[in-house]
């Protein structure tokens, strides 16, 4: 293969240039997104501690569970422009380009910005969802409180997302992590001032968290917007840029649709789960709520990792470098898979400790927090199979192989986890189509972890076995 002269700093590539192997590189990308992702999970977790500190009884904590879902989905509706401009932008950092590379983001952003038009219109005529996905009423009426309130955020979110997003295709990782660091700042120190009135502030009680996220999310997005604009990042764009060409809306929504599709199949099936564990009660949605945040502990190292594997494999393969390319997605593919293995070893050990931080101990909310630390042992055994999932199906993304992380986690989500979850979870389940009633097993949260568990092991697999193949790294995009 005739392989190009990889571009030098001054083009912007953070990640490709330097000596032959891709440990430092993928070092120098990983730590930075990691830090990122801590302060990300921070405002779920700030969130979580202050719905289960400040108010009494399960029913902040259960709603507080759908809020979590409902923020970590909302990215998803930028998942075409935010996925295709990191794969894009990295393809023509990697060839020096960076007038494509400059065009590319502005045209994620028109894309962008048609999605949030459409979505705040959708929002503005449909109502609460949190009695549809089984919370119970009064649990219902907190989650969708919130959720009306961050909606507003919408415009900032883009910003945030898509906007770094295309840093990261360009190999800076700091930005997300600047941004990051602000959302998390003004989440979480607002969030406590008007949830309990302190400082002077008014007490706005749950509204007050609700405010609270949503301005940490204003700013951030004034962050990521002047990262952008720096002259010496290569990707301050001129208006012209600005201009739709048919030819780079087409080929961003080629790459980014696959992976559009796959996000909102994701967070519907999500969803579907959610609901699934609602219908439980109370306290099996709080526990999964608390469980999920403590899980999320080891979503650190697999996002970091699968970010660094994305921009890896998107500049080397610009670059026409395929071997190292490959190289630096099976480099972080050992290394994550060690360090989650490891989280999952903390989490048999401290499972206990872990709930009851999060409830506000032991005797406060004991049925709570016994049945999270279940929960959070169930998935210590997941951990490997999903450190491969996060980054083999970062790296084929980065490449610009979207269909086929499409595919598996549909397939994983579809056929093994909702159906499993339902036979495990209930006593009983009422077939579709008036075929009558099959009896469950009746485990509660337990049963739906144990889905959840057998449906991550099965996609890590079969993402592997994929990844292994030569195809993914010779996508034309």
């Amino acid at each position: 293969m005739t392989q190009a002269r990889p571009p030098s700093e001054s083009a912007g590539a953070a990640g490709v240039s330097g000596p032959p192997g891709t440990t430092a590189a993928v070092l120098r990308l990983v730590l930075p997104v990691l830090v990122e992702q801590v302060l990300a999970l921070s405002v779920g977790f700030t969130d979580k501690w202050l719905a289960g500190n400040l108010f009494p009884g399960a029913e902040p904590l259960a709603a507080v569970g759908l809020v979590a879902y409902g923020l970590g989905f909302l990215p998803v509706m930028f998942a075409v422009p935010a996925v295709a401009a990191t794969a894009l932008v990295a393809r023509h950092v990697g060839a020096g380009d960076l007038a494509g590379a400059r065009r590319t983001a502005t045209h994620a952003f028109l894309i962008g910005g048609a999605v949030t038009v459409l979505a705040m219109a959708c929002a503005g005529v449909g109502g609460g969802f949190g009695g549809t996905l089984g919370l119970p009423a009064d649990s219902a009426a907190l989650a969708d409180r919130y959720l009306a309130i961050v909606l507003a955020g919408l415009p900032a979110m883009l910003v945030i997302h898509v906007g770094v997003a295309v840093l990261r295709g360009a190999g800076d990782m700091v930005a997300g992590l600047v941004a990051m660091s602000v959302v998390n700042l003004v989440n979480a120190g607002l969030s406590f001032a008007l949830g309990a009135g302190a400082w002077g502030l008014p007490r706005l009680g749950w509204d007050g968290l609700a405010w609270g996220t949503l301005v940490g999310h204003m700013c951030g997005a004034v962050v990521v917007g002047s990262l952008l604009c720096r002259r010496r990042s290569g990707l301050r764009p001129a208006w012209a840029d600005w201009r739709p060409r048919r030819e780079w809306l087409g080929r961003l929504l080629r790459v980014g649709l696959p992976a559009g599709v796959d996000a909102a199949a994701n967070a519907a099936c999500h969803l579907a789960f959610l609901g699934i564990v609602n219908r439980l009660g109370n306290v099996d949605a709080a526990a999964h709520s608390v469980a999920i945040t403590i899980e999320s502990l080891s979503f650190l190292p697999g996002s970091a990792f699968g970010v660094a594997a994305a921009t890896l494999a998107g500049q080397y393969l610009g670059a026409r470098d395929e071997r190292r390319a490959r190289r630096s997605v099976w480099l972080s593919a050992v290394v994550c898979g060690l360090l989650m293995s490891s989280v999952g070893v903390g989490f048999l050990a401290q499972a206990e400790p872990l709930a009851a931080w999060f409830t506000g101990g032991v005797g406060r909310q004991p049925a709570v927090a016994a049945l999270t630390a279940t929960l959070v042992r169930i998935v210590a055994f997941a951990q490997p199979p999903l450190a491969l999932l996060m980054v083999c199906s970062g790296g084929l993304r980065g490449g610009g192989a979207t269909r086929p992380p499409l595919i598996v986690n549909f397939l994983g989500l579809t056929a093994i986890r909702l159906p499993l979850a339902l036979v495990l979870a209930w006593p009983a389940v009422t077939l579709p189509a008036g075929l009558g009633t099959i009896p469950g097993c009746g485990l509660g949260a337990v049963g739906a972890w144990y889905a959840m568990a057998a449906d991550l092991t099965a996609r890590g697999v079969a993402m592997l076995i994929i990844f292994s193949r030569l195809r993914w790294s010779r996508v034309r995009v």
